[in-house]
């Protein structure tokens, strides 16, 4: 299993905004692509990660190319409340739990 991690700043007072995207958006489009096996989201201030765990790097590669994928990226772009976008970072998973 692989964990991408991608990392963006939002305007502080565009938490909610941001927030409401993901549930509406992001999420559901993560589980619509073939591979996907769960996400976190978590902020610090202005900071953002979005954690999304995959079978393997063949579903990261589909998730990137996917219509849906850059879609939903071409939104949250339009939305006005990215900063600044930090990249990604793909890691394998090697020990994981995972409780109901």
């Amino acid at each position: 299993m692989l964990q991408r991690v991608w990392r963006c700043r939002i305007k502080a007072d565009r938490a909610p905004d941001y927030e409401a995207f993901a549930r509406h958006h992001s999420i559901p489009m993560f589980r619509r692509q073939q591979g996907y096996r769960g996400c976190i989201m978590a902020r610090a201030g202005d900071h953002c990660e979005v954690l999304t765990l995959w079978a393997d790097q063949a579903a990261i590669d589909a998730l990137e190319r996917s219509e849906t994928y850059v879609a939903t990226v071409a939104m949250i772009r339009a939305q006005g409340f990215l900063i600044d976008e930090l990249g990604t970072r793909v890691t394998v998973v090697h020990d994981a739990e995972m409780t109901p």
